[in-house]
């Protein structure tokens, strides 16, 4: 029997950046609808959540786009209510958004780039979070999963990356007491160091190395085998976490890091 089946779900951050390997988000959106689900794919980038949905409807699930930038609470409002007007109600809510690119150490951090990865990596997703809720409450019933980051409870050699994702942390914690008389979760997923494009591209392109070397070097960290997750192994935490089985778990903030967060000194 499939976890999700009947489930309405939104995957915000269902594109991807180019690469070699599958985005945490679209990952996601393809499990959920594996699953069961029907899912309404979010993205700023129309055209990657395009190609997800293309590859859903290729193994006969169902889901339509919607283009939406997450730092305007108008494209956070559109967003519930798209999904509402196009399905009837929301189930899930998954989260996945968030970037690093610019950070910096505090004394070398420009005012606008924090501002710039506040608005999206905080303020989007409680902007999101707050009129999705809306619609959870009035039918008594929802799960919202945040995707944070290890970062958050670890080292971190940038400033706004690491803040950003802690506060989404206490958000989740906030949320999930604060709408459980509703029937709502609300749980965050903490990704540690995984084989994304996000990651791995984008590093190489920064320090002009082959892909290979930043693979070694972050595979090199993690106690659990040696190498890196996948974007597979978040989005299978995101099923459980959506699922009925998770009905009793709210205001769990889950490393999926193969350890590596256990590691002290």
């Amino acid at each position: 029997m499939m976890r999700l089946q009947g489930k309405i779900a939104i995957v915000v951050g269902a594109g991807q950046q180019p690469g070699e390997t599958t985005g945490n988000g679209r990952a996601t959106a393809l499990r959920f609808a594996e699953e069961g689900a029907t899912v309404l794919l979010v993205d700023k980038d129309e055209a990657s959540a395009a190609e997800t949905l293309a590859m859903i409807k290729d193994k006969g699930g169902i889901g339509s786009v919607l283009a939406a930038d997450i730092t305007r609470e108008d494209n956070c409002r559109a967003i519930a209510g798209t999904c509402v007007e196009r399905y009837g109600r929301i189930d899930i809510l998954h989260n996945n958004v968030g970037r690093s690119e610019g950070d910096r150490a505090s004394v070398d951090l420009d005012v606008e780039t924090w501002d710039a990865l506040m608005a999206m990596n905080l303020k989007g997703m409680f902007m999101t979070c707050k009129h999705v809720l809306a619609v959870m409450r009035e039918q008594g019933q929802g799960v919202i999963i945040n995707i944070s980051s290890t970062s958050s409870i670890g080292t971190c050699p940038t400033l706004t990356y690491k803040t950003s994702k802690g506060a989404v942390n206490t958000m989740t914690q906030h949320m999930a007491l604060e709408n459980g008389p509703y029937g709502i979760r609300v749980n965050a997923i903490l990704p540690g160091l995984m084989d994304t494009p996000m990651a791995i591209e984008r590093r190489s392109r920064e320090r002009s190395v082959d892909k290979q070397v930043v693979r070694d070097e972050r595979n090199a960290q993690i106690p659990l085998g040696g190498k890196m997750g996948t974007a597979w192994d978040v989005a299978n935490a995101a099923v459980f976490l959506a699922s009925d089985e998770a009905g009793f778990i709210s205001g769990v903030l889950l490393p999926v890091d193969g350890a590596r967060s256990c590691k002290v000194g």
